[in-house]
């Protein structure tokens, strides 16, 4: 056996090895913070400390599992032989289940032609930096938010960010979009949101639309190029309560010629690596992804595609699975909120906001500052190693500036770990004084 090792670089010589090999876009990117954090964290819990893992945006299937209809249909698809190359934008029958799916459940009727199924919504959004951005063009997104940073990096994108702030449960406004978006080629949204577990309401929906309608209107006159939202709706189902789901184009029509969706099963199903996801688009944008996806390859496996149809189109299988599904996630989120309310209510350094949407629950430790917390990372592993509790800060979302907030992800965790967990971070708190 030859071994290799001795002509690859060593760590010593990495560094002029990367300035030697690597495009200006590899050498600037970075992995994801949330995963990097995710990563360290499962490294704890494998070597047996007692660690309750709020940090992924997962489902662990010992909690939740598919739908069994979903799951019995992938196998059909499979022991039918549906195991080769599906077509790269998505089998006929899974465009046509999704767009009934729209006009049942959102009341929007797109025609085929604007639906392009993709590997999950990450390759679905990353073809929308890629199809509609050229290189220092601005990408306009709130913060916090998932993961619009790197794909600006990776397209070559100026990044704008637009700070929100926790009175509007971090989501963005009009008023502080207005000042951004004159210069920008692409508005990112996301509701339910991605990391606050916070909605959109309808008002605050029509007065950004109405924003980017109008610049349209002065774009078009003056034969600039057109400004772009991209919504990612991937945890629409996922509501709680009276609260709606709100789209751009259910709320102002007119926005279907500036929208892109993307959305998945891959959170309202707990089907995070079953990988389906879609784009719905204008078909003229529509179809530059489609060509995108026949040279990248991201297209889901065919039998996954044959399950989603068959899900879709089955209402009753769904409405079945979402209340068992919802209730479970619901009741975890609300265990959390509870007991920091009640915290807060007794004078500890906490807060958080009710959840309305998602799997994730916002909090805020105000403890960055004091002895022995000189930063936000000192005060994520006090909780980690004092207490067991590993979570995200908002900062691995691009908000530099609401200091102490975290996101609590509640998808591979039951309820006896939250309550182990919360016996340990009660006396721990407590203990500061």
């Amino acid at each position: 056996m030859t071994t290799l090792d001795r002509f690859f670089p060593t760590d010593a010589e990495r560094t002029a090895a990367m300035a030697q090999s690597f495009s200006d876009m590899a050498q600037g990117m970075q992995p994801s913070r949330i995963l990097v954090i995710a990563y360290a964290v499962r490294a704890a819990i494998e070597s047996g400390a007692p660690v309750a893992n709020f940090t992924v945006g997962d489902f662990a299937p010992a909690q939740f599992q598919v739908p069994p209809l979903l799951k019995r249909a992938i196998v059909e698809a499979v022991e039918a032989d549906r195991t080769n190359y599906p077509p790269a934008f998505g089998i006929p029958e899974l465009r046509a289940a999704i767009r009934g799916h729209y006009a049942a459940t959102l009341g929007l009727d797109y025609p085929e032609e604007a639906i392009v199924v993709a590997s999950g919504a990450r390759p679905a959004l990353y073809a929308a930096y890629r199809c509609l951005l050229s290189p220092g063009e601005t990408v306009v997104t709130p913060a916090p938010s998932w993961n619009n940073d790197n794909f600006s990096q990776l397209v070559g994108a100026k990044h704008v960010v637009v700070q929100s702030r926790p009175e509007d449960a971090f989501m963005p406004t009009a008023e502080r979009l207005a000042p951004a978006i004159r210069d920008a080629r692409l508005l990112v949204l996301n509701s339910p949101m991605n990391p606050a577990g916070t909605m959109m309401r309808r008002a605050q929906m029509k007065a950004i639309c109405q924003l980017v309608l109008d610049e349209n209107r002065r774009r078009d006159a003056a034969g600039e190029r057109s400004l772009y939202l991209v919504y990612d709706q991937v945890y629409r189902m996922l509501t709680f309560g009276d609260l709606e789901h709100v789209t751009p184009v259910g709320v102002m029509p007119e926005m279907a010629r500036y929208t892109l969706f993307c959305d998945a099963i891959s959170k309202s199903f707990a089907a995070t690596g079953l990988r389906v996801g879609w784009i719905i688009a204008p078909p003229f944008i529509a179809d530059r992804v489609k060509a995108l996806m026949t040279h990248v390859g991201a297209w889901a496996p065919r039998p996954e595609q044959h399950a989603t149809a068959a899900l879709l189109a089955d209402d009753g299988a769904i409405a079945d699975y979402l209340a068992g599904f919802k209730g479970a996630i619901r009741a975890r989120l609300d265990r959390l909120h509870d007991a920091f309310a009640a915290w807060r209510a007794e004078g500890l350094p906490v807060d958080a906001i009710a959840p309305e949407g998602a799997i994730y629950l916002s909090v805020h430790f105000d403890l960055e500052g004091r002895p022995d917390f000189p930063d936000e990372d000192s005060v994520r592993l006090w909780l980690l190693e004092e207490a067991g509790c590993a979570l995200v800060p908002f900062s691995a979302f691009g908000d530099h500036h609401n200091r102490g907030w975290f996101r609590f992800s509640v998808g591979a965790v039951g309820l006896d770990e939250i309550d182990a967990c919360l016996a340990r971070l009660y006396p721990a708190l407590k203990s500061l004084g």
